[in-house]
């Protein structure tokens, strides 16, 4: 990997990121078309700045961090919606987890789909990311306490709708 990316050129950056910049701007817009004009979007805006990249082990990070703000961007534009709770109905949340291989990548990208913009964004961010809760706070702009418990809740509806019509195990005692 080269030490400055403004010497190489923006070709070697795409050329190493680009599924992973693809992948993230998918969970985060769920659409093909959306992820397409995105990570596009994010590619021109680090091409114009790639003097600013002085550490190579950081262009991943980097460019994630400006897909999300496009993408924050973009969503602040759109018209204005009303915050949405994630309610929870506990008596519809499954009694086990199932193993990971149950779960298919179409299934997950529906489940993210169905959720609110800043629900599906703040998962993204933690699980593909891999940011803790306070760097999602930062990043956000959203106190840590407000991270939490939307994140919490936003997890609790994902896994709920990925276990919906799983058979589940029930305990039977007499």
């Amino acid at each position: 990997m080269a030490e400055d990316w403004a010497e190489v050129g923006i070709s070697q950056l795409v050329d190493e990121y680009y599924q992973a910049v693809y992948r993230y701007a998918y969970r985060l817009c769920g659409n093909l078309a959306d992820a397409e004009d995105l990570t596009q979007k994010a590619f021109l805006v680090a091409h114009g700045s790639l003097n600013r990249l002085r550490n190579a082990e950081k262009a991943r990070s980097w460019l994630f961090t400006i897909l999300r703000n496009l993408f924050l961007r973009d969503y602040r534009q759109q018209r204005p919606r009303t915050e949405t709770d994630l309610a929870l109905n506990f008596s519809q949340l499954p009694l086990a987890i199932p193993a990971v291989e149950e779960v298919d990548s179409g299934g997950l990208q529906d489940a993210l789909t169905q959720l609110p913009e800043i629900a599906r964004l703040m998962l993204v961010m933690f699980y593909f990311e891999e940011l803790s809760y306070r760097e999602i706070a930062e990043r956000l702009e959203l106190p840590l306490g407000t991270v939490m418990s939307r994140l919490a809740r936003a997890k609790a509806v994902l896994r709920s709708k990925l276990l919906d019509g799983i058979p589940r195990k029930r305990k039977i005692t007499v």
